[in-house]
């Protein structure tokens, strides 16, 4: 059971493909027009379950609960020894020197 006020994401499709502008590319034409929304629930629900939220700036959305507490999954990788380096030897250059 996701809780009244926790942080979510929901999905909604704004136009189905049908719907959509003759003057889009044809690939673009043949998909639906999707938003992916973060907000505060505003009833408890369940995943999956169609709900309303509101957006940090007080917008009321309603969509399908999909994620709780969501996050970017994204980093900048793996550490690379070789940067360390680099950095040392810029900061000598520049004159920086240790840390």
């Amino acid at each position: 059971m996701v809780k009244k006020g926790e942080w979510v994401r929901i999905h909604s499709t704004v136009l189905e493909a049908a719907e959509r502008t003759a003057k889009l590319p044809e690939d673009t034409q043949a998909c639906p027009l999707e938003m992916w929304t973060k907000g505060f629930l505003e009833a408890d629900a369940e995943i999956g379950d169609e709900v309303t939220i509101k957006t940090a700036s007080n917008r009321l959305e309603k969509g399908t609960l999909i994620e709780v507490n969501p996050y970017w999954p994204h980093s900048y990788g793996k550490f690379i020894p070789e940067l360390v380096q680099i950095d040392k030897q810029l900061r000598d250059i520049m004159g920086g020197g240790e840390r």
